[in-house]
């Protein structure tokens, strides 16, 4: 049995605010030790589980938070950015099932922690093939078309919820409820281990039951600016078609060129945020 971990911050335990999500803010340190946590009991849970090739990619921000040292010892970390399809950078067919650690709910959720879909500052909305999707729906369809279902996923409960919407019966552990974007009634971390534990454990037993999740291509891409400066400068990509004055969309071939060219449209638009 394989596993590949793929893991965010935000959706972590106790982690409530951008000041705990990344330097320099106050309470990064302490998160990032949070991070490892929650993710050595998913390693845990996999290996009690049977699991005996476990791979994390640590999937936030530069993609620099997970410190090795604190990293279970039978696991291998991913660490650095740029990676081409970021959050899910070698992951490939020889995997059996693909965890989603720390993740948050898609931009415009109600009640999810730092709620945004891959960049905040620039993206109101994605959609694929018509559909509104967050990062566990993007994910899902990358590891979808590659033949790796989705086992598990951690998170706030709006978070939770959006998984069993698009996923179905999968493993889930809520390890906060929010109220607002920046506040959560949260588990003590020592029961938000044992239960991601547990899930891991019977995500892995589980493994013959899920389904991948896949989208028919064509994939159409669909990106919603929050201003138009930035839908101006990725209407130049050749191919990248203007639906309005705030979206544009591509049609790819597959769902790993849709993620390339979504991380390559994001960061246009991030050099041409205008000035407020």
């Amino acid at each position: 049995m394989k596993v590949y971990i793929s893991a965010d911050i935000e959706g972590i335990t106790g982690v409530v605010h951008t000041a705990q999500s990344a330097w320099p803010g106050g309470d990064y340190e302490r998160a990032r030790k949070w991070m490892a946590a929650d993710v050595n009991a998913a390693i845990e849970g996999a290996l009690s589980a049977g699991t005996t090739d476990i791979v994390v990619n640590d999937a936030h921000g530069d993609m620099r938070n997970l410190i090795i040292d604190d990293l279970h010892p039978a696991a291998d970390l991913i660490s650095g950015a740029p990676k081409d399809v970021a959050m899910l950078h070698r992951l490939d067919s020889s995997f059996d099932l693909v965890f989603f650690v720390g993740y948050h709910t898609r931009t415009g959720k109600r009640d999810g922690i730092i709620n945004h879909t891959y960049s905040g500052a620039v993206v109101s909305e994605l959609q694929l093939n018509g559909n509104v999707m967050g990062e566990i729906g993007l994910n899902a369809a990358t590891a979808g078309e590659l033949g790796v279902p989705v086992g598990l996923v951690t998170g706030d409960s709006a978070t939770v919820e959006e998984a069993l919407d698009l996923l179905g019966q999968v493993e889930t552990v809520a390890v906060k409820e929010g109220s607002g974007r920046y506040a959560a009634l949260c588990k003590h971390p020592e029961r938000a281990h044992q239960e991601i534990w547990k899930a891991a454990e019977s995500a892995v037993a589980r493994a013959s039951t899920f389904t991948p999740f896949k989208l028919v291509p064509p994939i159409e891409l669909q990106l919603r600016f929050p201003r138009t400066p930035m839908a101006d400068a990725c209407e130049l990509i050749p191919g990248v078609q203007r639906l309005d004055d705030l979206a544009v969309c591509y049609k790819a071939a597959s769902m790993v060129e849709a993620y390339k060219l979504m991380q390559a449209l994001i960061t246009l638009a991030h050099a041409s945020r205008p000035s407020p």
